[in-house]
């Protein structure tokens, strides 16, 4: 679920599409998306055992640990876009206000929280062109953690 007004528009990332803006400001460390109606999670090499693993992996998201869900519907929150400077923080399938958001801001996250270990995008950082590859989740949980402690002081 997205908590602030928000519309989806044409992306200001070079390649992305669409993204998801916000249409009312946003102190740091707000909620931006919290989870809901998960149907539920997979192990990712069950996801890979699939005969449809290739259709399934752009819809698949890191959850916790080496669980995943699957969103093929495509729900609004699969307009956030990857940034390796985001504008949302991803932690535990939140995303929070990385910073105090103006009206406008597009929000991003960066994706190597949401895939799963040594996995690479099929498309690099629009700012570095550095591949974007999985964190392990100790990895994730250790800097979304600090990330997150650091917006709330």
């Amino acid at each position: 679920m997205i908590l602030p007004r928000y519309h989806i528009g044409p992306s200001t990332i070079m390649g992305a599409g669409q993204g998801l803006f916000l249409d009312e400001p946003l102190a740091r460390g707000r909620i931006i998306t919290a989870p809901d109606a998960i149907p539920g999670v997979h192990a990712f090499e069950d996801i890979l055992a699939r005969a449809d693993a290739a259709s399934l992996l752009p819809a698949t998201v890191r959850w916790f640990e080496d669980r995943y869900t699957i969103t093929p519907e495509w729900p609004d929150e699969c307009y956030i876009n990857h940034d390796f400077e985001p504008t949302g923080l991803w932690h535990l399938g939140f995303v929070f206000a990385a910073a105090d958001l103006p009206a406008g801001t597009e929000i991003t996250v960066d994706y190597r929280h949401l895939l799963a270990p040594g996995q690479s995008e099929d498309f690099r950082d629009t700012r570095s062109g550095a591949a974007i590859v999985g964190y392990t989740w100790g990895e994730s949980l250790r800097a979304s953690t600090r990330a997150l402690a650091a917006l709330l002081d």
